[in-house]
């Protein structure tokens, strides 16, 4: 007798190619098994979803921290930055001035972003005016965004807080010396 394609031996009907085939017990010894052969799935399961949402919201958590702290750290660089070239700057300014310091006028020192003689004048950059400018803007406070100054309250001393208000420095004409005003400096 011929055999269809079609038809198994064993008189069951034929298997489709994409099913799976069916679960069969496997006994070794005391433990039995049963081996479930399903078709593959098509979708991830509710508890695959959670965990990699999850595992996405840790991640995402450590770079935002990461980030902040390095956004900090680059403000502070930048802020020790300004204040050491506005110092240095300002010590040129004293040593070729005679002895004296950059007058503060409305809101800024003028003598740092101009040219100036020996005493201080500011004018056109010529011989008649050879020193300076020092600056070519006055810098920025990273944490204010300005680059007002302000006095200090109290001339002479080392101030320990912020003067006045929202403004980028502090400025002590007697001294020269310049701070910071804002508050993360004074904590």
């Amino acid at each position: 007798m011929a055999r269809s394609l079609h038809s198994p031996i064993d008189g069951r009907a034929p298997r489709n190619a994409c099913s799976a085939p069916p679960n069969r017990r496997v006994s070794r010894g005391a433990l039995a098994v049963t081996i479930n052969r399903r078709a593959p799935r098509g979708a991830f399961t509710l508890i695959e979803i959670l965990i990699v949402v999850v595992t996405m919201a840790l991640l995402a958590a450590v770079a935002i921290t990461h980030f902040n702290d390095t956004t900090t750290d680059a403000k502070k660089s930048v802020l020790t930055h300004n204040l050491h070239i506005f110092r240095s700057q300002i010590g040129l300014y004293h040593v070729s001035h005679l002895g004296q310091y950059p007058a503060l006028r409305n809101g800024d020192l003028p003598q740092m972003t101009q040219a100036t003689n020996a005493y201080g004048d500011t004018g056109r950059s010529s011989p008649a005016y050879p020193y300076g400018p020092y600056f070519d803007v006055t810098p920025v406070n990273p944490y204010t965004q300005s680059n007002k100054i302000v006095p200090v309250a109290q001339p002479r001393a080392k101030p320990t807080g912020v003067v006045g208000e929202p403004s980028g420095w502090q400025y002590d004409e007697v001294t020269g010396a310049i701070w910071p005003n804002h508050a993360e400096f004074y904590k």
